[in-house]
């Protein structure tokens, strides 16, 4: 049920825009633990292309993290209201 929420559920309300800091942390959150059971032993390996192997796992981390400290936005579906 954690992966469900943390790559399912959580990214359509960051695309709505409701609960966003909440679901902004899960989902990095399961980046981290995405790093942890699968990205460990890459951490510091190039890809076939020469590209940091670990590189989309980071790039949804900081997503992630920058919607959490920064919030929803103006652009919201939720507008003004407590579920931003």
């Amino acid at each position: 049920y954690g992966v469900l929420v943390g790559e399912v559920v959580a990214p359509c309300l960051l695309i709505l825009g409701v609960l966003t800091r909440p679901a902004a942390l899960v989902l990095a959150f399961i980046m981290v633990v995405a790093w942890l059971m699968v990205g460990l032993d890459k951490t510091f390996a190039l890809d076939a292309v020469g590209a940091w192997a670990i590189e989309n796992l980071v790039y949804f981390f900081v997503g992630a993290l920058a919607i959490a400290l920064l919030g929803a936005g103006r652009y919201s579906l939720a507008g003004q209201s407590a579920w931003r």
